[in-house]
């Protein structure tokens, strides 16, 4: 039967399909006949009590430069729909925390996916410390001694945001690099909140392993190789995507997030794995599956249907 959904996503305009994941989620829904409708962010209100969404009717098509088409702009009570799709990019900071609480009050009469609260509960940079023994070793403060006698056992370091994403303000700093009590000053002055700083792992030169797991169960992976003087390995600042395959590692850090994935209803969840550590958790809007599909692996897009209809229809 079709769905009547809603996608919270970022400006479908300004989105690129061809490696945009919720983009590939639009077009299943659109080929198993659900009814779509877009906002952004800014178009949530609760009146009331009714949550209501400020939004029209979307038909999507996979045609670069005219990949949308928005109609019928209306008002809607969010409580009507089945599904809400929770997919606006990070960054993950006060507005973004602001847009679960709301959609939690319709959820899961409506069905929010990622589970909104969960999601609230799982920043990618601190879920992840659930899972210590899985990680390269991690520090997470404010102060320079602290960085200091970090830098002094690990030798070569990297400094990013606790709530950064897409690669932006990571830093390598290696041995020697005179920059470390300026680069810690600057975070300090930009950022309110601690970051985070973990053991360079040389592996990353080979590739940042995305893994995607839908409902706690590998879906499939690829290998995101950063260029020639780079770090960071994010497709949107040049890393390019190859096709990988899993080692038994990757399945045993699978093996033991899955589980609690399931559990808190982080129905699509993108994880990353350098060498034979867990860097991060993604569960706001976690990206790859178009990736995954053009190297010949499985079409997550019908696969994370799959399980959200089944979710419906249990909930009937």
């Amino acid at each position: 039967m079709p769905l009547r959904i809603a996608v919270q996503m970022d400006p479908i305009d300004r989105i690129d399909i061809r490696g945009d994941s919720t983009f590939a989620i639009l077009l299943e829904a659109q080929k198993r006949g659900h009814d779509i409708l877009y906002y952004t962010p800014p178009d949530l209100s609760l009146r009331q009590g009714k949550l209501l969404a400020r939004g029209q009717t979307l038909k999507v098509e996979d045609k670069h430069g005219a990949h949308y088409a928005l109609s019928d702009p209306r008002v809607v009570d969010l409580s009507e729909r089945d599904v809400v799709l929770l997919r606006q990019d990070p960054p993950f900071d006060m507005a973004y925390i602001t847009t679960t609480h709301l959609l939690e009050r319709i959820h899961p009469k409506t069905l929010v996916v990622n589970d909104p609260a969960q999601v609230r509960n799982a920043p990618e940079k601190l879920f992840v410390l659930d899972f210590l023994d899985l990680m390269p070793p991690t520090l997470v403060t404010r102060s320079l001694a602290d960085v200091q006698s970090f830098r002094a056992e690990y030798k070569d370091i990297i400094i990013k945001p606790l709530y950064g994403n897409g690669g932006a303000a990571v830093f390598h700093i290696k041995p020697g690099d005179g920059n470390l009590a300026s680069l810690v000053e600057l975070f300090q002055t930009v950022f309110r909140e601690p970051f985070m700083v973990q053991e360079y792992r040389p592996e990353v030169k080979e590739g940042d392993k995305r893994i995607i797991l839908i409902d706690g169960e590998i879906a499939g992976a690829i290998n995101r190789v950063p260029q020639i003087g780079e770090t960071r390995s994010n497709l949107h600042v040049g890393g390019t995507a190859v096709a990988v395959d899993l080692t038994a590692r990757d399945r045993e850090i699978c093996t033991r997030l899955g589980p609690e994935l399931k559990r808190r209803g982080l129905i699509f969840t993108g994880i990353d794995v350098i060498g034979p550590y867990i860097t991060e958790i993604n569960v706001t809007s976690p990206t790859g599956i178009r990736q995954v599909k053009a190297f010949g692996g499985n079409d997550i897009a019908a696969m994370i249907w799959d399980v959200i209809e089944t979710k419906r229809k249990s909930n009937a």
